[in-house]
């Protein structure tokens, strides 16, 4: 498509919600991977939550990233309209209590309570409004795209994205050195605040046109025993949250070692490196392995995330812990492309659409699992060999690439 052609498209092809709806996700992912940026740092070092932070942040990605199923309900069922502006609420709600537990005042409150009772209850509360988010901006994305224009519209989509979690812990660094930790997520509950009133606005519900029947949860959960009944899915789903049980360690595990390790304390900077890197990635590595077989490119990607760790193992320093996060983009932007490719020749060709929809679960058992092991990594080795904390993050990965060559060889070549 030429330049014409695109700018053509954009004007066109969109209408006004669709706009809006991308400029909402913009600065909801600022607010998201600002408060993201710090929250582990956060929870161990201003409330107190040392030992638990990893568990506690992999606890609230991993439910954003698993509700979303149920979610697809609600957002069925209540409109686009309604569900943003209940998820901007919750958001609102969840990131300011989130970040009252680092104020004097608010410390009474979460003493009486418990502290990790609080949290953990907050966390979810937040989880569950930011669940709603992803089937509101990909539903509107895809009923205000005229068909030929849909492609262009997922790219700006997923472009914004990246540029909120790009931006995002930039700003939360400011916020952090100027004001406070805690009121990086004081802010994500401003602008979530400010969002659900721009939504309330500004935001008319799209038209859908004639709508297929609506899902139910009964439906929901027999889609889910459909898949969970597939063993052989569920086994390449388990082997691939392999990936992302690396990939949660940029804000795990990583912000500890950029601070206390390497003696940088803008560790949020760090945190960007991925989401810029992708930004420039993915539609180079898309075009160079656009006729790789699926899997292929995939286990590329895989293998040379994996070893984008040894690189920050190795060097020891602010230099390499940059060139080893962005080699693990390279990989990353290298095998996501295929990954959905991948996902649709493993379900059975009547079933695809159902398979589909639980295709992101590698990102939420990765996020449940890269918690504890964050905690593990950071309790063992960042104080007597922090080294040894990379050389095992590069195994996990390693370790599940070959897993996934077996699988590839002994369960679906055959």
């Amino acid at each position: 498509m030429s330049v014409a052609d695109t700018w053509r498209s954009a004007r066109d092809g969109f209408s006004r919600v669709f706009w809006i709806a991308n400029i909402l996700e913009l600065f909801e992912r600022l607010a998201f991977y600002g408060s993201k940026a710090v929250l582990a740092v956060y929870l161990a070092e201003r409330v107190g939550l040392s030992e638990e932070a990893g568990t506690l942040t992999g606890m609230f990605s991993g439910l954003i990233y698993l509700l979303p199923v149920l979610a697809g309900v609600v957002v069925d069922r209540y409109g686009f309209r309604r569900a943003l502006i209940t998820c901007f609420g919750l958001f609102a709600v969840g990131y300011f209590l989130i970040g009252l537990a680092g104020i004097a005042w608010g410390q009474e409150i979460t003493d009486v309570i418990g502290r990790k009772t609080y949290m953990i209850l907050v966390l979810v509360l937040t989880a569950v409004g930011g669940s709603l988010i992803k089937p509101c901006i990909v539903g509107t994305v895809a009923v205000t795209s005229k068909e030929d224009a849909r492609p262009l519209g997922f790219s700006i989509y997923y472009t914004l994205v990246n540029i909120g979690g790009a931006i995002g812990p930039i700003l939360a660094l400011q916020v952090r050195k100027g004001l406070g930790i805690e009121y990086v997520l004081m802010m994500s509950a401003l602008t979530s605040a400010l969002l659900m009133v721009g939504t309330y606005f500004f935001f008319t519900e799209p038209d859908q046109g004639k709508k297929e029947e609506s899902r139910t949860f009964g439906k929901v959960f027999s889609d889910m025993l459909t898949v969970f009944s597939n063993l052989r899915f569920m086994l390449f789903l388990l082997i691939f949250s392999g990936f992302w049980t690396m990939f949660w360690q940029i804000f795990y595990s990583f912000p500890f070692y950029v601070k206390d390790v390497l003696m940088f304390e803008d560790f949020e900077l760090l945190e960007t490196v991925d989401a810029i890197a992708i930004i420039f990635l993915t539609v180079p590595m898309a075009a160079l392995v656009k006729n790789w077989k699926p899997f292929t490119a995939m286990t590329t990607g895989f293998v040379i995330s994996g070893l984008s760790w040894i690189i920050i193992a190795l060097t020891g320093s602010v230099l390499g812990a940059i060139v080893g996060v962005a080699v693990y983009a390279i990989g990353e932007a290298m095998q996501s492309p295929r990954f959905y490719d991948y996902v649709s020749s493993l379900a059975p060709r009547e079933q695809v659409g159902t398979y589909m929809g639980f295709a992101f679960l590698p990102v939420a058992i990765g996020s449940f699992a890269a918690g504890p092991i964050a905690d593990w990594l950071r309790v063992s080795y960042m104080t007597t060999n922090p080294s040894m904390m990379w050389y095992i993050v590069s195994a996990i990965g390693l370790g599940s690439a070959l897993l996934m060559v077996l699988y590839n060889t002994f369960l679906v070549k055959k």
